[in-house]
């Protein structure tokens, strides 16, 4: 597997530089995300630079993430139209590029965000919209050769293993794949105290379907009420059965890439030697 980070870079994919890429090394990284505001404006020269850097530092191409919102799922049909667009142009980027896939965010009827609750989320009318989207979009990944990474989190209308493999069941194409990212589905007191349960209820329903993973931790905040926060890999707080997640990617999809997500710069260093302790006693085999 590959170990990688969404991070060390400021801005968008077009802030990649030597020295980007070099902090990525010196880490233990051996790939680094790519990150796009407007995919469709990229330029031929700009594309070509950031690949030859890859290629310099013997990086393999990573995951591509857009930024776009909740609209696939919108019930707004010029909102959702937009965001098939944008998706499209992901992947086009994404395959002038080198990337091997791009982010497939299923989004949210909530208007402040598309990883926020709301109450049609777990609706037929809004799965159903998703799955039209995925339709759309996988015509032209199939075209491009580009697979789609969808994501999902207990606050999504893909919250949970089975609402995942329903979706690409449901889609119907081979470009439409899972990016495991178990955090996002831990959404009960039992979960919490139960990961590995969790973990492998994923590697049991989409062992063909994961190409990577997103890596990190979380705890269970003291307070009456049940609230999760994510945490840093390999601290006493941190909850999840890292061994578990670990093996299980290595199983079911030994090439993956495994990135390190959602901390500032500064954790990442503690976070990347976390990762690779757990790693270490799983007995994980790096490329």
């Amino acid at each position: 597997m590959i170990l990688g980070v969404a991070g060390l870079v400021d801005g968008d994919w077009r802030s990649i530089d030597r020295a980007t890429l070099q902090s990525a090394r010196d880490l233990g990284f051996r790939t680094v995300q790519i990150r796009a505001s407007d995919p469709a404006a990229a330029a031929d020269d700009e594309i070509s630079r950031v690949a030859a850097l890859y290629e310099e530092f013997g990086f393999p191409m990573a995951q591509s993430v857009g930024n776009y919102g909740g609209g696939l799922c919108s019930d707004d049909d010029a909102e959702r139209d937009a965001a098939i667009q944008f998706v499209v142009d992901m992947v086009r980027f994404s395959a002038k590029l080198g990337c091997p896939n791009t982010y497939f965010r299923p989004g949210s009827m909530n208007r402040s965000g598309p990883w926020f609750p709301h109450p049609e989320n777990r609706s037929e009318a809004v799965f159903d919209r998703l799955i039209d989207s995925g339709k759309r979009v996988c015509e032209v990944a199939e075209s491009e050769g580009i697979d789609l990474a969808i994501e999902g989190g207990v606050v999504s209308p893909v919250y949970s293993a089975q609402k995942v493999r329903d979706l690409i069941d449901a889609v119907g194409s081979p470009a439409l794949k899972f990016n495991m990212d178990p955090v996002n589905f831990v959404g009960s007191i039992e979960q919490a105290y139960g990961t590995t349960d969790l973990l492998n209820e994923f590697y049991e329903l989409l062992p063909d379907r994961i190409l990577g993973a997103h890596a990190k931790d979380f705890t269970l905040v003291d307070s009456l009420l049940p609230r999760f926060e994510e945490s840093i890999i390999g601290q006493p707080e941190s909850m999840l059965d890292q061994a578990t997640f670990l093996q299980g990617m290595q199983r079911v999809c030994p090439g993956a890439h495994i990135l390190i997500e959602h901390l500032p710069d500064d954790k990442i260093p503690l976070a990347a030697e976390g990762l690779k302790h757990e790693a270490k006693l799983a007995e994980i085999i790096w490329e």
